[in-house]
């Protein structure tokens, strides 16, 4: 049946919103050649969403000729207000932006590991609070918020994880509670796969996995364009996965002995100690950050290895050879100019191709992208031996891309998760 005039105008103005918040302000005629409606039609949307306080006059365009056709219309960015939370075990960040993502305001606490829950809800919140006041917003709309842990696809809640602190659960409903505002919560490497999806280096990709890569391991699903969560919410929790080379086997309350021992932060910074890899603390990331980046930094400037002396057993490196065939100990020989970096680089490839090679032969995603601080530390000397070490682990063609947006991608992911709640809401069509 053909659409009421109504349901019809409702239509043409979510259109046309949407191409003003794709493209930037358009002027009348833009919008009429973009979304093939007549000069009247156009008119009537322009006039109906201005009157709705969503879009107004935002400038002129470079047209000779003066006229309505001339006005820039935009998306009224302060129509609403966003905010946008990284919560980690260690403490929480906050951005505050418009309707339209633009940053106002952004700032971090830390919450140490002995702070009680009500406190270290208090400090949460009040982070927001400050953030807020600083923005100059007196009102948010919506709050979008990162975790670590199982998000509950019934509830939308952040179920009860082991080894997570308590105040990580009760955060959302004391958000909700103070701001009134509207409280969506995602699981952290989700979130970052939909950062790279939308302003990474995954634009181009509609299926995809995006392996994160920080304190903690975790994996993210993009199916046909759909973050895929699973049943219970679990999809991506690799760290769980058994795979050789850790001495044990994940339980059901701890994943020491799956993948994690192998490609998480500890013990990956375990893993460089044998090859002589040092590196000084970056705040708010892992260690293991930053002596990957060491190592890359030595690999591409052809450094001297940061230490000398006898090499370590193949025993102290961790796991070598399993994944390819080869190249994962250190040498006994005299070291090249950053040979051991490189070979530190090369076993820390072997681990994490395996927990890959799994995944890829489950999924067959055609791509799978590095993310969180080490990934991105790791950048393309680390992609290109993942990659390479994949090529002769399965038949199933597959790039491997450096994630362009690290730890930050959580709270970008988080900004637009809030951002796209926002606007469904407000583009809505009014009930009639």
């Amino acid at each position: 049946m053909p659409a009421s005039p109504s349901t019809a105008r409702a239509i043409n103005d979510r259109l046309a919103l949407r191409l003003l918040q794709r493209e930037g302000p358009l002027t009348a005629g833009q919008l009429k050649k973009l979304t093939g409606l007549s000069r009247p039609s156009v008119a009537d949307l322009v006039e109906r969403l201005a009157e709705a306080g969503l879009i107004g006059v935002v400038g002129e365009s470079g047209e000779q000729r003066r006229g309505p056709n001339a006005r820039l219309y935009g998306i009224v960015a302060d129509r609403a207000h966003l905010a946008a939370l990284d919560v980690r075990t260690e403490g929480v960040s906050v951005v505050v932006a418009d309707l339209l993502g633009a940053v106002l305001a952004e700032a971090s606490v830390p919450i140490a590991d002995e702070t009680d829950t009500a406190p270290a809800v208090e400090r949460a919140v009040a982070l927001v609070e400050r953030t807020a006041k600083e923005a100059g917003v007196e009102r948010l709309h919506t709050v979008g918020v990162g975790a670590p842990g199982l998000i509950d696809p019934a509830t939308g809640e952040l179920r009860d994880s082991t080894g997570l602190p308590e105040w990580h659960r009760r955060l959302a409903a004391a958000l909700q509670e103070r701001f009134q505002a509207r409280v969506v919560v995602e699981n952290e490497t989700n979130l970052a796969a939909l950062a790279e999806q939308r302003d990474g280096v995954a634009r181009d990709r509609d299926t995809f996995v995006l392996l994160w890569l920080g304190h903690g391991i975790g994996a993210a699903v993009v199916l046909d364009g759909v973050l895929r969560r699973g049943a219970s919410g679990g999809t991506g929790e690799i760290g769980f996965l058994p795979v050789p080379g850790t001495g044990g086997m994940p339980s059901a309350t701890g994943c020491e002995g799956g993948f994690h021992s192998l490609a998480g932060a500890a013990a990956i910074a375990e893993l460089a100690r044998p090859y002589g890899v040092v590196a000084s603390a970056v705040e708010h990331e892992p260690h293991a950050a930053a002596l990957v980046r060491e190592a890359v930094s030595r690999v591409v400037e052809g450094a001297p290895a940061t230490a000398s002396g006898p090499a370590p057993t193949p025993e102290t490196a961790g796991v070598a050879d399993v994944a390819a065939g080869g190249g994962g100990g250190p040498r006994s020989s005299p070291r090249p100019f950053g040979g051991a970096a490189s070979e530190f680089l090369d076993a820390l490839a072997d681990r994490v191709a395996l927990g890959a090679a799994s995944v890829i032969a489950v999924l067959d995603p055609g791509c799978v992208v590095l993310s969180g601080e080490i990934g991105r530390a790791g950048g393309e000397v680390l992609a290109a031996r993942v990659r390479e070490r994949l090529a002769r682990m399965t038949p199933l063609p597959t790039e491997v891309r450096a994630g362009t947006l690290g730890g930050g991608a959580v709270l970008r992911g988080a900004l637009l998760m809030a951002r796209d709640g926002a606007q469904d809401e407000l583009f809505a069509p009014p009930e009639r």
